[in-house]
């Protein structure tokens, strides 16, 4: 794969600024990034109430980011990622990494207006659904947006009630296996919520992608086998079990960067 044009052919959906790309990385990649992440000191390790995350990149901050390079085993991952999608105006400049336990999952969230509106989610270990719902434009109501306190910024992520969606567009969901790039841009990023279910089952039957997913996988793992296997797929792919630990690298640029104002 390489340039802009050829991701067509990985839109998934019907939202068109959703790309699903399979096997993005290779085993030995995977291995390297998982080796790399879990020699990290423990003090690099955020814990939250329903998970662990590292952030490399620096401190996202309201006026934009205090920045801190990235080591080289993670911009080896977001400089290919910019090449071969073109999508991003200037080298990724953060990485937050989630680590996932099998019933640990993330509220529905929007990332904020700190970051150019593209996001790329490396996925590594045990497959996952990750759900995409409607919502308005973040209204300018103090009573029904907050700010998530899970991060350390009010542009990190910001929750919407329920009683802001909109009805006139749809949920989805993408299966995202391990190895595989998931991106959403533009108004895929603005005008839908994003989350995981914390729970150890997920259904795929009805996820936008389910074929691109598999069909890289069941040649070389026999999904329907559970001994040995990270994943049990169950009743004709109609569900997934979680059964070990995903970890996620969520890729982004930040625009604004104050240099030399904030030194690690």
């Amino acid at each position: 794969m390489g340039g802009k044009e050829n991701l067509k052919d990985f839109i998934v959906g019907s939202v068109p600024t959703v790309i699903y790309i399979p096997n993005f990385i290779s085993d030995s990649e995977e291995t390297n990034l998982l080796n790399n992440i879990y020699k990290a000191p423990i003090s690099k390790w955020k814990s939250l109430k329903n998970r662990r995350l590292q952030n490399w990149g620096g401190v996202v901050h309201e006026k934009g980011l205090l920045p801190q390079d990235l080591p080289p085993w993670l911009t080896k991952i977001t400089q290919k990622i910019c090449e071969e999608t073109e999508l991003f105006p200037s080298a990724i400049n953060h990485v937050l990494i989630n680590e996932y336990l099998p019933d640990q999952g993330i509220m529905p969230h929007q990332d904020g207006p700190a970051y150019f509106p593209v996001v790329a989610i490396v996925s590594l270990g045990s497959p996952v659904v990750m759900n995409f719902t409607p919502h308005t434009r973040l209204r300018e109501c103090a009573s029904t947006i907050t700010t998530n306190g899970e991060y350390s910024n009010p542009d990190e992520a910001i929750e919407v009630g329920a009683n802001k969606w909109l009805d006139n567009q749809n949920p989805f969901s993408v299966l995202l296996m391990p190895r595989s790039l998931l991106i959403f841009k533009d108004n895929s990023y603005s005008d839908y919520l994003h989350g995981i279910a914390d729970c150890n089952l997920h259904r795929v039957d009805e996820v936008v992608n389910v074929f691109e997913s598999l069909k890289h996988h069941v040649q070389d793992h026999p999904l329907l086998e559970t001994e040995g296997k990270e994943t049990e797929i169950t009743e004709q792919f109609k569900i997934i079990q979680r059964t070990s630990t995903r970890v996620s690298l969520t890729c982004r640029l930040v625009l604004k960067v104050h240099k030399n104002l904030f030194k690690f």
